[in-house]
């Protein structure tokens, strides 16, 4: 038998002969049990050396494609089962598109990147880097991030716990998800209309939930128990409602009637535009049936992918013991050097910057929008947090205004998708958190131009 092997430069001549024997037997060309020429009578054919023909044969027993016989020589080995090599398949599915890059980006979810604080962040960083232990970080998160986070949320949010109550995580997916499968059965209360990406992971896990109403004051007291409910009481999204003292005290009446618990998702309670922050529903309650969910993605930025939890304490242990196997999905460096800014007061002082420059966006905004679409476009939601819903005029519908911008280059976002029942036709969706002041402006005035 004579292996034809056309030799290339740029690679180890015993990989070509690997890979060349390696084709024929996948394709079929060389069939169970054949032999293959003697390691000296393919190194003369091939005119390379026997150790190089060696190297080749030793890959192929390794990885199973042939076996040796002691005084006889290589054999191709029988695959467990026929298989043929085929041409990669990649070309049946559907290219991506490019990313579309806006001129005026409205998207929810978006922050101010240029004014994240790289000047003081990058030095903490970077002596973090210096320091930093080679094991990962305890799965719960490094006690000096989660001490900080409870000092803040003392100081910022009136909310009394300990470091042992906070858990870190990469993010409000990853969280939630894990108290959902923490607290194994019973029906979830979601806020309908609501955050898709709760309800979506909800859906993943097979979960049943139950659709919770909004009215003026934010999510509405459930009419039956349940064993969870997932509020955003500080800014109720999308619609943005400020849930008043009266229907909190309603819902935590409710919890302690029920042994419910309440999930309190306080993601943009730091930017608050008109009078003093609310205390969140975990304070009132004293953490006795409410779980605190915060996160650094509206304060910092979203890539930096740090959330936390504050438990009761008797859900604690239990929690623990439940994730005893887990390992931390955060960064120990990015931990670290958030902790010790924290520590420094820089955060605190970062908020304070934010919150200012927002409110001057969101004034824009809505100066814009009375300026340039006019009263016939009504606005809600914008008391607090990073965006607003605008109700659009009698004959324009969400999907054609949509359309219509994104051709112009204006990216906004569908308050169809939060809801499950009911359907608006006629709103959509402005976030005014990363596009400039000026940007802000000219966005609506471009809108109003197309519309």
């Amino acid at each position: 038998m004579e292996l034809e092997v056309r030799f290339s430069a740029g690679k180890p001549k015993f990989i070509q002969i690997y890979e060349s024997i390696r084709q024929e037997i996948l394709i079929g060309t060389l069939q169970t049990d054949t032999q293959l020429p003697a390691k000296r009578t393919l190194a003369a054919q091939l005119n390379v050396s026997v150790i190089t023909v060696q190297q080749a044969y030793d890959q192929l027993a390794s990885e199973g494609y042939i076996y040796s016989i002691e005084r006889q020589g290589y054999f191709v080995a029988a695959l467990l089962e026929e298989w043929h090599e085929k041409e990669s398949l990649t070309g049946e599915l559907p290219a991506k598109q490019q990313a579309f890059i806006p001129a005026y980006n409205f998207k929810n979810g978006q922050v101010d990147a240029q004014s994240f604080p790289y000047k003081q962040w990058l030095p903490i960083y970077r002596e973090t880097l210096k320091c930093l232990s080679p094991q990962n970080a305890p799965w719960q998160g490094e006690e000096s991030l989660r001490r900080a986070i409870a000092q803040y949320l003392a100081t910022a949010r009136g909310l009394s716990c300990s470091e042992q109550q906070i858990f870190i995580f990469s993010g409000f997916q990853q969280q939630f998800m894990n108290c959902i499968l923490f607290f194994k059965n019973g029906t979830m209360g979601m806020e309908e209309p609501g955050f898709i990406r709760a309800k979506s992971i909800l859906q993943q896990l097979e979960r049943p939930y139950q659709l919770i109403p909004i009215d003026e004051n934010g999510c509405q007291v459930p009419e039956c128990p349940l064993s969870c409910l997932y509020t955003t009481p500080a800014h109720q999204f999308p619609n943005g409602q400020i849930m008043p003292i009266q229907r909190r005290i309603e819902l935590l009446n409710w919890a302690k009637q029920n042994q419910s618990v309440i999930i309190e998702d306080d993601y943009d309670s730091e930017f608050r535009y008109t009078g003093h922050p609310i205390p969140t529903l975990a304070n009132l309650d004293r953490l006795q049936h409410v779980i605190y969910f915060g996160t650094f993605s509206k304060t910092l930025i979203p890539s930096l992918r740090i959330s936390y939890i504050v438990l009761p304490v008797h859900f604690v242990q239990p929690f623990e013991e439940f994730n005893k196997h887990s390992k931390s999905t955060v960064s120990k460096v990015d931990q670290q050097t958030l902790a010790e800014f924290m520590r420094k007061d820089l955060y605190s002082k970062h908020v304070a910057k934010m919150r200012v420059l927002y409110r001057k966006k969101r004034a824009r905004l809505l100066e814009s929008i009375k300026s340039y679409l006019g009263p016939d476009f009504q606005v809600k939601g914008e008391e607090a947090g990073l965006h607003v819903v605008l109700e659009l005029p009698n004959g324009m519908t969400e999907d054609a205004v949509i359309a219509k911008a994104e051709q112009h280059g204006i990216l906004l976002d569908r308050v169809s998708v939060l809801y499950e029942r009911q359907k608006p036709a006629h709103q959509i969706m402005l976030g005014y958190g990363e596009p400039s002041l000026d940007e802000i402006e000219q966005g609506i005035k471009k809108l109003a131009e197309i519309l």
